[in-house]
């Protein structure tokens, strides 16, 4: 149990340190350190990283880093996507959602990796709002059809995409999955009451509580490290789940 507790803290220090990460993690600790079921693990999930992110995005708010127009733009149609990407999810294997989950982990990390000029102290002027909208709905389907958060995927779009600084695509990115994480929770309440599974609130309130904490250390540690620093190592973390997770599915994606 000291693990599964300690992966807690890992969660929240992860969404407040880089806005991502919460649901490749917590995933993984409530399946095989806590023992749950899948769906119940993920579901669990969804509500554990909505309730970090949303209380890990108000020392960003308060700093004035998070961006409510990107928020609107690009979160809300990224929670339709979301919707899309679940619904196509269920005509392929999960070998292949492995496949491409483990693929746009590493793409995103190669991107990360370039230089890039929000790196600033000024943010470039606003985007077009249909080509944001556009992008939520792409990025929020691509979650959905993989079963995650997205925060992994939103952070980069935010900054290569939204053009927004790295800082503020973090606050902006915890706000994001919050909202997705909720309406994904509401949703797969019905999937756990047709498989008759039900969720331990004590495990998710207790993983709420240590993620808060660690989320509050992250934002200390976030808003003292240079915004290259936090790309880079943005970027090794994905590089190191996306290999993880590879090495881990091989079989069965080999076997598909």
């Amino acid at each position: 149990m000291f693990w599964a507790l300690a992966g807690a803290l890992l969660i929240g220090l992860s969404l407040g340190l880089m806005g991502s990460g919460g649901s490749i993690i917590t995933v993984p600790v409530l399946t095989y350190l806590v023992g749950q079921d899948e769906k119940v693990a993920i579901a669990g999930s969804l509500a554990i990283v909505g309730a970090i992110s949303l209380v890990a995005s108000i020392p960003y708010a308060r700093s004035r880093r998070v961006d409510y127009r990107s928020v609107v733009l690009f979160g809300l149609p990224g929670m339709a996507g979301a919707y899309l990407g679940a619904y196509f999810s269920q005509f392929v294997s999960g070998a292949v959602q492995l496949s491409v989950f483990s693929a746009l982990m590493l793409i995103a990390a190669i991107l990360m990796l370039r230089p890039l000029p929000e790196d600033s102290d000024h943010d470039g002027p606003p985007r077009n709002a249909a080509k944001v909208m556009l992008e939520g709905v792409t990025v929020g389907a691509v979650p959905g059809f993989v079963g995650v958060g997205g925060g992994f995927l939103i952070v980069p779009a935010l900054v290569l995409l939204g053009g927004l600084r790295m800082h503020q695509a973090i606050g902006t990115s915890l706000l994001i999955i919050a909202l997705k994480s909720f309406s994904g929770f509401y949703k797969y309440l019905d999937v756990l009451n047709d498989l008759e599974l039900s969720l331990d609130w004590q495990v998710l309130g207790t993983f709420s509580v240590l993620g808060v904490a660690g989320s509050f250390a992250g934002n200390a540690v976030s808003s003292r490290l240079p915004q290259s620093t936090l790309k880079l190592s943005f970027a090794v973390f994905l590089f190191v789940v996306s290999i993880f997770v590879l090495v881990r599915s091989w079989p069965d994606i080999a076997g598909s």
